[in-house]
């Protein structure tokens, strides 16, 4: 569907579409990988450098990488042994940020309805204690 509600003139991208949009859903569903991709806005980094400005084991960053590459998220160039990675398209952070936006604008709605004082978040639970029974 169309952003009017309406349907593509060609159902097959239309179903094109909807899967590669899960699939770049599911790239920036990891907290750390939109991490990743913020840092890349300021430009391209080798996989230590990443590892470095995102505070993460390389081998970690490597893995998040992986999927972010598969999903056409971030590119990479080779300069002798090293390959540096920059984003896939530079419209994808316009996005994030955009989604930032609604997800700040909902807290917010959520805090005043909470009322003053309160976080708009349930409480957690306490954890249980156990207690000796008396024989």
């Amino acid at each position: 569907m169309n952003r009017e509600g309406g349907s593509l003139p060609n159902p097959s991208l239309e179903r094109e579409i909807v899967l590669l949009h899960s699939r770049v859903c599911y790239g920036v569903a990891d907290p750390k990988r939109v991490l990743m991709l913020y840092a890349l806005e300021k430009g391209r980094l080798c996989v230590n450098e990443l590892a470095a400005e995102v505070r993460l084991p390389q081998p970690a960053v490597s893995r998040h990488l992986r999927v972010l590459r598969e999903r056409g998220l971030v590119r990479t160039e080779r300069h002798g042994p090293t390959i540096y990675y920059s984003l896939g398209d530079h419209r994808l952070i316009e996005a994030l940020d955009l989604l930032r936006a609604v997800l700040a604008g909902r807290l917010a709605a959520e805090r005043e309805l909470a009322g003053p004082g309160r976080s708009g978040r349930p409480q957690r639970p306490k954890p249980r204690t156990r207690t000796r029974r008396r024989t």
